[in-house]
């Protein structure tokens, strides 16, 4: 199967232990490439490793790349896009739905364009804890420092009128 334009879908994200961390229920497709897939969702169910379940506050237009150890979630807020980062492996699809390893260390750009870098912390005891080989640490540090530039120089998909036009899809696909 393959992922097509208006498709909903299921996000799940592991832990390098192969364990389930987080699931987003629904999101829908609006675009597959190549290179990555766009998808959105709004007020979406995530359900936790743990069983507890929440719904998401706001819109968000998530990308997944075939070959960056990153994606990324936009999330429309009232006072702009924030830009939420996950350094995690590329993406793979198959029946049950979009699948990534998530590894923790997050960076997160806010509408003022101030960079954060979050749970460093997590990451560092999840290294170890996980036993993360030393090729993985390598490349989460390199991908950590590529998505940092990209921020910086506002290139894809760290663009707010990207974002939008995206949302302004999402919008018009749901009004179907």
């Amino acid at each position: 199967m393959k992922l097509s334009k208006g498709m909903h879908i299921v996000i799940q994200s592991y832990k390098h232990n192969k364990h389930i961390h987080r699931i987003w229920k629904k999101s829908v497709v609006l675009e597959a490439n190549n290179n990555y897939v766009v998808t959105a969702n709004d007020h979406t169910k995530v359900i936790e490793s743990d069983g507890r379940t929440w719904h998401s506050k706001e819109p968000a237009i998530c990308v997944f790349f075939d070959d960056y150890w990153f994606n990324i979630i936009a999330m429309l807020k009232d006072d702009g896009i924030h830009y939420y980062c996950n350094l995690a492996s590329p993406y793979v699809y198959d029946e049950e739905g979009i699948k990534y390893i998530d590894y923790d260390l997050d960076i997160k750009m806010y509408p003022s364009k101030r960079i954060r870098v979050l749970d460093r912390q997590e990451y560092e005891d999840h290294k170890k804890k996980m036993s993360y080989p030393q090729e993985v640490d390598d490349i989460i540090m390199y991908y950590m420092e590529m998505l940092k530039e990209k921020l910086q120089k506002n290139e894809f998909p760290f663009n707010d009128s990207e974002i939008k036009s995206y949302y302004q899809m999402y919008l018009n696909l749901k009004s179907y």
